[in-house]
């Protein structure tokens, strides 16, 4: 009985042995897998990032050490869902060779039970692996502008408006946002011909940026009589919070002259060069045209403090050109986003006779529209984030 028992435990030892070369041989063959095949280097590119963001120069550059350090975040993410992927596969060889190789048919069964676990989890894995290679839109992050605005539909269109607002209101209390309103004008009967609010949080825009478009509203309104079924519409535009430009001037670019100022004052005045002249090449953002700034000022007697006032001049002059065009650039996405605010440009329509909301670009429908209008929309917005995702995979070719 003694002599069987250690046959079994010596077969099992040189089992055990010869699974943990199989093993081996088949983390070399995971070379093969084309998606592990895209995640060649980052290895190396966090080692290389983990020891940047230590750095002393590093550390005294923050727009550097910032970048540094959510790139250290995002590979931490990668190589952490890395591991994930290669213990799962390992697990299918290992519990393919059990079931094959293995007598005991607890251990078999137990294999078979991993196999199935690990080849369901495998899927979820790699789809996290390529949205994670996607590059994300750095404006996700970012917090929203939100505009609201009754389009046609008189004032019917203006309490729609009203009750959009209630809507996101209610979203956003939901999601822990915070919403400040910058501005309103109430419609004649009730709720906003325009109101337009910040929204601050966790990747605000990230999830609001769903909601631009027209929003088509049929319901019998509170002003009509005979209960016939109107049909009006609402604008929606989000935009991300732009953040705080500084004007950056080349000082070493600048040319200065020194002149003397003319008019009264008597000797000082027309004998000491206090006046101050710069020259200064500025690229027009609009344009990309060069455009040569010329700067006079002659306010003081004391030529430093002159120079000081154009300095400060030629800041708010460019600090002026680069704000028309921000607010260029805003007002052409906005008019991208919500396009004439007429009802057939719709991306939504919200139908409360038939309690029904349809999101016209990814054909989703719910009929428990009051609980949409209380602000329960995550799932909608989800549904809208998988298929920009699904595109945004299909033209990074994953």
């Amino acid at each position: 009985m003694a002599y069987k028992l250690l046959i079994c435990i010596v077969r099992r030892y040189f089992r055990n042995i010869f699974i943990n070369f199989t093993l081996i041989f088949e983390k070399k063959n995971m070379s093969d897998n084309p998606l592990l095949n895209k995640l060649d280097g980052f290895d190396d590119r966090f080692q290389e990032v983990s020891t940047l963001i230590s750095d002393p120069s590093v550390i005294s550059d923050q727009q550097r050490y910032v970048r540094l350090t959510k790139e250290y975040r995002d590979l931490r993410h990668i190589l952490d869902a890395k591991k994930k992927y290669e213990n799962l596969l390992a697990a299918v060889d290992e519990a393919k060779y059990v079931i094959v190789n293995e007598e005991d048919e607890e251990l078999r069964a137990m294999a078979r039970e991993e196999l199935d676990n690990a080849m369901a989890e495998i899927p979820k894995m790699e789809l996290e692996i390529k949205m994670l290679l996607v590059p994300a839109d750095p404006e996700d992050a970012k917090n929203a502008v939100v505009e609201i605005r009754g389009g046609t539909g008189g004032d019917e269109a203006a309490l729609f408006a009203g009750d959009l607002f209630r809507m996101y209101q209610k979203y956003a209390e939901k999601k822990g946002w915070q919403l400040s309103v910058t501005s309103y004008s109430e419609g004649a009967a009730g709720g906003y011909k325009e109101i337009c609010f910040n929204l601050n949080g966790t990747d605000v825009y990230g999830e609001m940026k769903y909601e631009s478009g027209v929003h088509r509203v049929q319901r019998v309104p509170a002003t009509e009589t005979q209960g016939r079924v109107h049909t009006s519409a609402a604008t929606v535009a989000v935009l991300p919070e732009a953040e705080e430009f500084d004007v950056e001037i080349n000082e070493g670019a600048i040319k200065w002259d020194t002149f003397r100022s003319g008019g009264a004052g008597g000797q000082n005045v027309n004998k000491v060069e206090s006046g101050v002249r710069l020259r200064y090449i500025w690229k027009n953002p609009n344009t990309g045209e060069e455009d040569e700034i010329l700067i006079e000022c002659t306010e003081t007697r004391d030529q430093p403090k002159n120079k000081e006032r154009a300095l400060s001049r030629l800041r708010t002059y460019i600090y002026s050109r680069e704000r028309e065009k921000y607010l260029a650039d805003i007002a052409q996405r906005r008019k991208t986003l919500v396009s004439t605010g007429d009802r057939s440009a719709k991306i939504r329509t919200y139908n409360f006779p038939q309690g029904r909301m349809t999101d016209h670009r990814i054909n989703y429908t719910v009929y428990n529209l009051d609980s949409f209008m209380d602000g329960n929309i995550q799932e909608c917005i989800d549904r809208l984030s998988i298929a920009e995702n699904t595109e945004r995979l299909k033209e990074a070719a994953l």
